[in-house]
């Protein structure tokens, strides 16, 4: 069995949670800003919709360029135009300078991660990929916990300007990390075609696409739910945080013994039911609850499915793959924030995460009828080989 607890897996992995937390900073706090500053609900949505789809425009090319070229110059870049588009929000005064501002950040948002995350997977060891990155998630985890958090008790005990100066200053101390961390994957020498999606995950993508349609009303609107049901949202993304922690290791490890699909089903189940639960809550318990289920049902599915993703390719494709992967999850976020604005908008919460929930069942169904049986053939065909080998 591969070690898993490198220092470079080790310092890679904090420096996503101090670029996670960055991120997170402004999940529970921009559309407030937005709202102080002229914008509505819709507008809301559209925010923080820009900012993935931007995103979503480089990460197929990038994914490309990392198996092209190597990780670390993106990784570098990625960091520095992060770090810069965070600063500049304290100069924002307008809904169009906002918007603006959130395509850069998008753009930037996606070069660090697509080329951090790929990095993190070439470090962990293929027998324990579900455990590893079970535990790389964490730092995503951790980040969901403590952001919002942070972001809520700087920008109501200082201000939204002390808050992105402090977002900043993580996401730079995300750069100086990773120059502490070797970078495993060399890219072999000669030109070879740049490849921007990975055709063979696209039933993966498709099925985590409106898995994170869904996720995209939890992160933009719970803020404002919340908020009109008088629960302070911070509380939420604790508990869901926490239930992550308990869970995804736990889940990770079961995922390498039994195979993907034992998680993600019976994941994805309590995935819809949390959101049916938050959608009718009026209270802190009834929300509280509708996050442990969250917590329970997300957590488990994601990284399963992002080691499903990769089970499927060759290992030189890890990067388009993870991009497919990433983009994916962005483009639900983005259009699911930006459609989930318009029905809370025109209609109520309730049908906001109703809607949500039945996106989750659309990936339910996706996953039991082609994902699961592209698995098993993998399974089968990997079977074959290793018995020509060894006859």
């Amino acid at each position: 069995m591969g070690r898993l607890w490198t220092k470079s897996f080790i310092l890679m992995t904090v420096a996503m949670l101090f670029l996670f937390t960055s991120f997170y900073m402004l999940y529970p706090t921009l559309p407030l800003f937005i709202k102080q500053i002229g914008g509505n609900e819709s507008q809301v949505g559209l925010a923080m919709g820009m900012f993935m789809l931007s995103a979503v425009v480089l990460r197929p090319l990038i994914g490309g360029l990392l198996d092209r070229f190597g990780r670390r110059p993106f990784i570098v870049w990625g960091l520095v135009f992060f770090a810069v588009a965070m600063y500049m929000y304290e100069w924002v005064g307008g809904i169009f300078t906002l918007m603006a501002l959130r395509i850069l950040h998008g753009m930037s948002w996606g070069v660090s991660t697509t080329s951090i995350l790929t990095a993190i997977t070439d470090m962990i060891p293929s027998n324990r990929r579900g455990e590893g990155l079970g535990w790389s998630g964490m730092a995503m985890t951790l980040a969901m916990a403590v952001g919002p958090l942070v972001g809520i008790w700087v920008s109501e005990s200082l201000s939204y300007k002390t808050m992105f100066l402090f977002a900043t200053a993580l996401s730079a101390v995300a750069l100086l990390l990773t120059f502490g961390a070797k970078i495993p994957y060399q890219p072999k020498p000669g030109a070879r075609r740049i490849e921007i999606f990975e055709k063979s995950v696209l039933p993966v993508t498709i099925t985590v696409f409106f898995l994170f349609i869904a996720y995209g009303g939890i992160t933009t609107f719970v803020p404002l739910f919340a908020n009109s049901i008088h629960v302070n949202s911070g509380n939420f993304f604790l508990v869901y945080a926490l239930t992550l922690v308990f869970i995804r290791p736990f889940a990770g490890k079961l995922s390498d013994k039994f195979g993907e699909t034992f998680i993600i089903v019976p994941a994805l189940v309590i995935t819809i039911l949390a959101l049916i639960v938050l959608g009718w809550s009026t209270g802190l318990f009834e929300v509280l609850l509708s996050a442990v289920l969250y917590g329970i049902g997300f957590g488990s599915a994601q990284p399963a499915l992002q080691a499903a993703t990769l089970r499927l390719v060759h290992p030189e494709r890890t990067g388009v793959a993870n991009a497919s992967f990433t983009t994916a999850t962005d483009l639900g976020i983005g259009l699911g924030a930006i459609m989930l604005g318009w029905v809370s908008q025109y209609t109520s919460y309730q049908q906001l995460f109703t809607v949500s929930a039945v996106s989750v069942a659309f990936a339910l169904l996706l996953y039991i009828f082609s994902v699961s049986r592209l698995l098993k053939n993998k399974d089968v065909s990997r079977a074959g080989d290793v018995s020509s080998k060894t006859s």
